[in-house]
């Protein structure tokens, strides 16, 4: 058993792969990350801003996993899911206005909390919410508003969420 680095719940391996539940899929998201153990997928519409809020991660360090398309797989040795792109647009990430962009890309991360660009959030110290995705629970968090949502996403992934 370990616990969350991002929410301190008690994680096993039973809890995190119930029978039955898929051990991989690919899901209409994009994925950064600020090291191979701390990334976000970033979900939402087309045309809700997934690889603009992912651009804007990338200018404050973080690093390109997969845009638009992204494999997410569960691994039952530290019962947490991994995130990777797919071979055709890895290394790519889409620029509305300017073109399709080369960036150097993680090879895979392990998903530390997801993101949903189709839920705006209307608190200003919102509830921890989880998002279950191949049978695991991940912080869920509602696109927030202002110039620095990207900047406190980046936060969260380097050093956690205390309340």
């Amino acid at each position: 058993m370990h616990a969350c680095r991002l929410c301190f719940k008690p994680v096993t391996s039973k809890e995190a792969m119930p029978s039955g539940a898929p051990k991989s899929e690919t899901v209409h998201g994009t994925c950064v990350a600020t090291s191979p153990d701390s990334g976000v997928l970033i979900v939402g519409a087309s045309k809700s801003g997934k690889s603009s809020l992912a651009l804007l991660m990338m200018g404050f360090g973080a690093q390109l996993v997969s845009d638009d398309q992204t494999r997410l797989q569960y691994d039952e040795q530290s019962s947490a899911i991994h995130a990777s792109a797919p071979n055709a647009i890895k290394g790519m990430i889409e620029a509305r206005g300017v073109g399709l962009l080369k960036a150097q890309a993680l090879d895979r991360c392990k998903l530390r909390a997801v993101v949903d660009l189709d839920l705006p959030e209307s608190e200003r110290l919102p509830p921890r919410r989880i998002r279950r995705l191949l049978g695991c629970d991940l912080p869920l968090i509602h696109q927030g508003s202002g110039p620095v949502f990207a900047a406190a996403l980046m936060q969260l992934l380097k050093e956690g969420r205390i309340a």
